[in-house]
């Protein structure tokens, strides 16, 4: 069993620390997931969801200045916490037809307010719920982001995100983690700092601040934020330790589809590799430190060096993740194990995310099989905190 070794790795990345590894466990001894994903997925019909009453209002022309919790915030994020029931599509589309102003001239979205500026809001239509209309969000939905929130103070949440459910709602989907998270707490103003893939579980950040918010994408951007993924990938992986250097561009949606491509054109984007247990010549499980955060980048750097990840049937290897499913793998084997970094003013966030059940049973079941040998040494830096 995948639970009869234990990996005491030394951290290559960090050089050394004393927290126990994520997919680490005693001899004998199955790991503890007090935190651990319970579902690989959520699902819920459409028909079955109450949808919330709602009237619609159109205000006046505002125009708000900009103060010194929103000064350096991107005029999208900003709109988009004045518009909190406006979809995000129409906001956008506010901005670029220049009925958003700011000190009286067009903006792009991406424009960083500074203090004291002016911002145009023009008239829209806003749908504001009835009072005692039913809540939007499924209470299933509801308690289950509740239940994996990792930890969190004044500025910041750090969940478990579980996979199958996104990040927030688009594409298909009605409802994600921040929409779940609005409806437990609706006098906060949250924001997600970065995204996950809906079938990727693990580490979250959100902002419970717009300043927290806005130290976060720079950290982001600075290449500040570690983060540390746990992926199984097809193959024996012989590249030791591998750094993909390869830009990355996105094609077109097609029919709600994104599609990521590697392109000398593309954004830059590196990853670095790490194998951390063999199993023969069917699978590695390897650990990625990512040093830029391109949409879907961990999937196709791994499947442009040959070795695809497990279960991805967007960029991987359908016989691979066939082989894989009848020793019960349901969803795509990638978890955000950790994530670390020091806040600009002082204070250092660290905090980790085991893996979850359904991964570790896959582990435990390809190790039966006698293909499983431990490679490297290592312990994350990245330390578990309890909730505060």
């Amino acid at each position: 069993m995948y639970a009869s070794t234990l990996l005491k790795l030394r951290d290559p990345f960090h050089g050394g620390g004393s927290a126990a590894n994520p997919v680490a466990v005693r001899a004998g001894r199955r790991v503890q997931y007090s935190l651990g994903t319970t579902v690989e997925t959520i699902s819920y019909e459409e028909s079955a969801v109450s949808t919330q009453q709602t009237v619609a209002s159109r205000g006046p022309v505002r125009h708000v200045e900009v103060g010194e919790e929103d000064a350096g915030q991107r005029l999208d994020n900003f709109l988009k916490r004045l518009l909190a029931n406006v979809p995000r599509s129409r906001v956008y589309r506010l901005v670029r037809r220049g009925e958003v102003r700011v000190n009286g001239r067009r903006a792009r979205p991406e424009l960083r307010l500074q203090l004291r500026d002016s911002v145009r809001i023009p008239p829209v239509r806003i749908e504001e719920p009835v009072p005692g209309a039913p809540a939007r969000v499924p209470k299933a939905l509801r308690e289950l982001i509740a239940a994996s929130i990792l930890r969190e103070d004044e500025r910041l949440i750090v969940l478990n995100k579980p996979a199958g459910v996104a990040v927030h709602g688009g594409s298909g989907v009605s409802f994600g983690v921040i929409e779940a998270l609005r409806a437990l707490r609706p006098d906060e103003s949250l924001e997600l700092a970065h995204r996950l893939d809906r079938d990727t579980s693990g580490c979250l950040l959100i902002a419970r601040k717009p300043s927290a918010l806005r130290e976060l994408h720079a950290l982001l951007r600075e290449g500040a934020l570690e983060k540390g993924y746990l992926a199984l990938v097809r193959g024996q992986w012989d590249l030791g330790h591998k750094r993909i250097d390869v830009p990355l561009a996105t094609d077109a949606r097609v029919g709600g589809e994104r599609t990521v491509r590697p392109d000398a054109r593309g954004k830059a984007a590196v990853s670095d590799f790490r194998p951390v247990q063999f199993f023969g010549k069917r699978a590695t499980l390897v650990e990625v430190r990512l040093h830029t955060g391109r949409t879907h980048q961990i999937r196709v750097h791994a499947a442009h060096a040959g070795h695809p990840v497990a279960g991805d049937e967007k960029y991987g290897d359908a016989e691979f993740n066939a082989s894989l499913s009848s020793l019960g793998l349901g969803r795509m084997f990638l978890h955000a194990h950790s994530i670390a970094f020091q806040w600009p003013r002082g204070g250092e966030v660290s905090a980790s995310a085991p893996l979850p059940p359904e991964l570790a049973t896959v582990l435990d079941k390809l190790e039966a099989s006698g293909r499983g040998r431990q490679t490297l040494r290592r312990q994350p830096r990245a330390k578990a905190q309890g909730r505060r």
